[in-house]
């Protein structure tokens, strides 16, 4: 069983005005360079160094699902897509193995999880080398798994990146963190969107982040949307503002 990908669509005005739409920013694949993890990048049209927003895709699917939101997020991000080291077979990938039982999904082992993050944060650094990155304006957006994998990076090692965001996703369990002391995490930014009618992860799943996230006093934008397990247009259009103002304000 596969989570399906994230079903994202652009905002209504983009598809309607597409001279109102940033500028379509050039496809680049990793063929012939060495890199931790398989990627796509949309570089951005702006002045470099340039602010990075690493997004980081669902159990089931691959550095294509969630590229094609770039064109409707801010220009001035070098967008990075990567690629789950985990195969399922027919093109799917993971970040760490998972069980569906009756009591919902289940982390059948820590090991693998905690060795992608630190595969994450190594190509973090490579990122930044080869695509000529600010390291003060590293941005995160996962989706479903990818969004336990942003979390584990933005909660243990806070001060290498500016914000993040987690799309239809919940929080690793506790043996999957070092949650950082309190002064490093206490305004971080982090915007957490979820489907209330989401039959992969519950709407629970995200109210239960949202606790616990209150716990940490960062800066924590938290929405519901009528939705399933997908990004809508109006989530998309909330996120690509909510990633505007943080960029704006990343060297504050």
């Amino acid at each position: 069983m596969r989570f399906p990908t994230s079903k994202a669509s652009l905002p209504k005005k983009s598809l309607e005005n597409p001279r109102d739409a940033p500028p379509a920013r050039k496809l680049q694949t990793t063929q012939n360079l060495t890199f931790s993890l398989v990627h796509l990048a949309k570089p951005t049209t702006q002045k470099e160094p340039a602010p990075l927003l690493l997004m980081l895709h669902g159990y089931g699917a691959n550095e294509y699902d969630l590229i094609g939101l770039a064109d409707a997020l801010d220009s001035r991000f070098t967008v990075v897509s990567a690629r789950a080291p985990l195969s399922l077979g027919n093109g799917g990938y993971a970040w760490f193995p998972i069980a569906f039982t009756d009591e919902g999904i289940k982390v059948l082992d820590a090991k693998p999880a905690i060795q992608s993050r630190n595969l994450i944060l190594r190509f973090l650094d490579e990122v930044v080398a080869h695509y000529r990155i600010d390291p003060k304006r590293i941005f995160l957006m996962g989706f479903s798994q990818g969004s336990a994998m942003a979390y584990s990076i933005a909660l243990t090692e806070p001060r290498r990146l500016a914000g993040m965001v987690a799309m239809s996703g919940r929080l690793p369990d506790e043996k999957l963190l070092r949650i950082a002391p309190p002064e490093q995490l206490k305004g971080f930014p982090i915007f957490v969107s979820h489907g209330v009618y989401d039959d992969i992860l519950p709407i629970q799943n995200g109210r239960d982040s949202e606790a616990r996230l209150r716990e940490l006093q960062i800066d924590l934008t938290y929405k519901e949307y009528p939705m399933g397990h997908q990004v809508s247009a109006e989530c998309l259009s909330d996120i690509s503002r909510w990633l505007s103002e943080k960029l704006n304000h990343a060297h504050d």
